[in-house]
């Protein structure tokens, strides 16, 4: 008999699987395809302070392997999310949600992370500062270590919950950023978000993307997540929650084999809806087969 089980800043969860941010919405679209409870828990949609619409049309390009999205944080805002999606969610979800949360400024970050705090379905707080399809804001944070220690720093400030800070890939030392969140207060880690990335219409002979860049995802991008989340994980004290590409049971087994904790899944819900169930029934197989009891005793 296999154990899924792992805990993430003292809070278990059944397995580690976590659909990620930007991939699942608020959990609720997601209903008729199977029973979300049957998950780790889920990183639900980026949140920002005011509603956004994101980015002009078009927005998502095909790439082998993998796909470019350039959506740009279009949710409701933190005020809608607190009085429509999170009472919707506690009807139908059962466990504690991970509240992935976006911003423009310091204080952004820290007003909406200081309102969702006090939720009681939450259990963790994802600050995102890796996005790279806003402008004034987002992936600027992630890409300098001051930048992250300050938003790390604020929004420790005002929460009482784990903060995992998510971090972009699109940097020359990944660990460097790491350690200066960790050094500001962070809880956890999570990496990779999207790898920056355009595709061009040759018939056009103009970017696919009205944005002309946006990040890169899929089951191309899977080394490159691996390897920073090796670092990164070896490198810090506090757990990191790895994704990139992940879209099998061994994909996930490798995650945690470099160090993660638990492991996000993106781009893969896109593709398949059922994806997150599918390698949730699939992991006491794979670890079956290669002789692997827990998940608490893989990293290498």
């Amino acid at each position: 008999m296999v154990d899924l089980r792992v805990d993430l800043c003292g809070i278990a969860l059944s397995n580690p699987v976590i659909p990620a941010s930007g991939t699942f919405g608020y959990g609720n679209e997601f209903r008729e395809f199977y029973d979300p409870n049957i998950l780790g828990t889920f990183s639900f949609k980026g949140t920002t302070r005011e509603p956004r619409f994101g980015n002009p049309t078009p927005r998502i390009a095909e790439c082998t392997a993998g796909m470019i999205n350039a959506v740009g944080l279009q949710n409701p805002g933190i005020d809608a999310v607190l009085a429509t999606e999170l009472p919707r969610l506690k009807t139908f979800f059962h466990k504690p949600v991970i509240a992935n949360i976006g911003g423009f400024s310091v204080e952004d970050y820290a007003y909406c992370c200081e309102k969702i705090d006090a939720e009681p379905c939450v259990g963790w707080i994802e600050v995102n500062i890796s996005c790279p399809n806003v402008r004034h804001g987002g992936m600027s944070f992630g890409t300098d270590p001051a930048g992250a220690a300050a938003v790390t720093k604020a929004v420790k400030a005002v929460t009482t919950k784990p903060v995992f800070v998510k971090l972009s890939p699109n940097v020359t030392d990944i660990v460097e950023i790491a350690k200066a969140c960790e050094d500001a207060g962070a809880d956890g880690i999570s990496l990779i978000n999207t790898l920056l990335g355009m595709r061009i219409d040759l018939a056009r002979r103009r970017p696919v993307i009205a944005n002309t860049m946006g990040g890169f995802s899929g089951p191309a991008v899977f080394p490159v997540a691996l390897r920073m989340v090796y670092q990164v994980a070896h490198a810090v004290g506090v757990p990191v929650m790895g994704m990139g590409g992940v879209s099998s049971a061994r994909d996930v087994l490798e995650m945690l084999m470099a160090g993660a904790t638990a492991v996000q899944v993106g781009a893969a819900n896109l593709v398949n809806p059922c994806a997150c169930r599918d390698i949730i029934e699939d992991l006491p197989v794979e670890m079956e087969r290669l002789g692997i009891s827990n998940l608490r005793e893989l990293r290498i």
